[in-house]
């Protein structure tokens, strides 16, 4: 089977979509799934915050496994692990496990989200290279998002009402079988194109090797740090404001089993990531530089979140959802586009895991934090504390705006396999 750039994005968004309904399935319901466990919202948050630590711990170790043994074989590993952990989920579920259980299991569903954090972006874009995609990254990750947005509307809604007509655990049921599903057509579409997995040392010696060059072509590069410094301020703020909707739309609706209600928060993020997919080419093309963008996005997402902590009633709040999921969808396929143009191809996987690490490290910190004030506060002050810490990023988004340069007619076109 001969491969070609549009049979590569194909399998990216079979892929996607697969993964991504099967996910989705339980985002609408999972802190309202982990508080009928017998959790408050400090300890929920405190085993979502485990399932983030997982993700520090791994992101680099499981990126490196990419850039070593292959983006395939990583993605393998992420649809088994995530399949067993998601399995030991209900387990707790069911017997009523304490809390330290589900911290332990958080952290092995981290370590499944961290073999596909770098290594299925790094294996598109090399593999796009090696085939002569002569396309705008922005492009392909904005067809990207809309078809996870599709997949992600579909299961959100899908596991609110299953949720409702039987029983909190089934979702997680499905979401188990979907990733072995997904295994089985990973294993039979994905090839590494492009990219020669370093197999010649020992594996310390590659590791060090690996993570050397990750510092000197990501961390050293300060259009490549900026970014990097403003993620925990961002994604540590984000998971938490996208699970907290669960439970504060259902206290603003007035019924505590209305899950379908609660399915509306990924629903209606989902169909913002569309919206936010068709436009991300035109948004690409708009700003002369990426940075702006990203700089005027950040802004209006942290008026945004301070917004949903002073209205309290549920229409407006919606609002304010849709506006937050449309800013956010927007701004991702930006973002992926500038740091993927700036890092080299043999180390992709190792800096973009290291990226979705510095997101991660602020989840550790923010969620229980954030659980913590909303438990003592209530859920309005943690979205005003969620965006006074959001405001952090901004100064670093601004210096990563100083350091990138403008682009001329045509760049960022074609797609540089190494930097």
């Amino acid at each position: 089977m001969t491969a070609t750039p549009r049979r590569i994005t194909r399998t990216y968004y079979v892929l996607l979509l697969g993964n991504t309904l099967a996910a989705s399935l339980i985002w609408g319901i999972n802190t309202i799934f982990l508080l009928d466990a017998g959790l408050s919202n400090a300890e929920a948050f405190g085993a979502n915050a485990a399932f983030t630590a997982g993700m520090v711990l791994f992101e680099v170790p499981t990126g490196i496994v990419a850039d070593m043994w292959g983006r395939r074989v990583s993605f393998l590993l992420g649809t088994l692990t995530l399949a067993v952990s998601t399995g030991l989920y209900v387990l707790l579920w069911w017997v009523e496990a304490g809390f330290w259980w589900w911290a332990v299991v958080s952290l092995l569903i981290g370590l499944g989200f961290t073999f596909f954090s770098g290594a299925t972006e790094a294996w598109l874009v090399d593999a796009l290279t090696a085939t002569g995609y002569t396309g705008r990254l922005e492009s392909v990750f904005g067809r990207g998002q809309i078809v996870g947005g599709v997949a992600m509307l579909t299961g959100s809604v899908a596991g609110g009402y299953i949720a409702q007509a039987t029983s909190l655990g089934v979702p997680f049921v499905l979401r188990a079988v979907i990733l072995v599903g997904v295994f089985v057509v990973a294993a039979w579409l994905m090839r590494d194109i492009g990219f020669t997995p370093r197999r010649g040392e020992g594996p310390l010696t590659q590791m060090r090797g690996i993570v050397g060059r990750s510092v000197e072509f990501g961390w050293r590069v300060p259009a490549v740090k900026y970014i990097m410094l403003s993620a925990p301020w961002t994604g540590g703020v984000g998971i938490y404001v996208f699970y907290a909707l669960q439970p504060y739309l259902l206290e603003l609706w007035g019924d505590p089993e209305a899950y379908g209600i609660a399915g509306l928060v990924a629903a209606i993020v989902a169909g913002a990531q569309i919206l936010g997919g068709i436009a991300a080419p035109a948004l690409g093309r708009r700003f002369r530089l990426r940075t702006t963008a990203l700089l005027l996005a950040q802004v209006a997402n942290v008026a945004v979140l301070v917004l949903i902590g002073l209205v309290e009633s549920f229409w407006p709040v919606i609002g304010l959802i849709v506006v937050w999921g449309l800013l956010f969808a927007a701004s991702m396929p930006v973002r992926q586009a500038y740091l993927n143009e700036h890092i080299p191809s043999q180390e992709r996987a190792t800096i973009l895991s290291f990226d979705s690490l510095m997101s991660s490290a602020g989840g550790v910190v923010a969620q229980p934090v954030l659980g913590r004030a909303a438990d003592v506060w209530g859920y309005p002050a943690s979205y005003l504390l969620s965006g006074a810490i959001s405001a952090v990023a901004v100064p670093f988004i601004a210096l990563a705006r100083r350091e990138e340069r403008p682009r001329g007619p045509g760049a960022g076109e074609v797609i540089a396999a190494e930097a």
